[in-house]
């Protein structure tokens, strides 16, 4: 094959692929946003932890924090957006609809450096759940100042 059929094949076969990954994540988008409109496949959830205190960490520290949850109704569970309320704290969300009966976790980890004293932090949650859809996580950690 010319270099020139070679490089026009390669370019066809990168851009075949990321037209794939993309439909992909349009897909997941538009299923996510149809969960959360669609009241017909509202669900209810369970929060296991909702309500964190983590003690004492020291300055630097990365801490991981987990909020469980459980799908206490008859459709999957979508959550839509996990949203930290600071830069400090970066959240992960389930990628993947919980079923019925199943559990799931909301995990975040929040980096301490910088950060001396109380810190209250709060994960606000968006979901396909009857009554409300907003729920609010909360953790509370004393990070202790570095010695000068």
């Amino acid at each position: 094959m010319n270099p020139m059929r070679h490089l026009l094949f390669a370019t066809l076969v990168v851009s075949l692929i990321a037209a794939g990954c993309n439909s992909g994540a349009k897909k997941d988008k538009a299923v996510i946003n149809a969960a959360l409109t669609d009241t017909a496949r509202y669900t209810t959830i369970e929060w296991l932890d909702s309500s964190r205190d983590f003690g004492k960490i020291p300055e630097g520290q990365k801490l991981d924090v987990a909020f469980r949850f459980r799908n206490t109704g008859t459709t999957p569970l979508v959550i839509g957006q996990v949203r930290p309320s600071c830069g400090c704290t970066i959240a992960e969300q389930p990628q993947e609809p919980i079923a019925p009966g199943n559990e799931g976790q909301i995990k975040a980890v929040f980096n301490s450096e910088g950060r001396s004293g109380v810190n209250h932090k709060t994960l606000f949650v968006t979901a396909n759940t009857k009554g409300r859809q907003d729920y609010s996580l909360q953790f509370v950690v004393e990070v202790e100042k570095k010695a000068s």
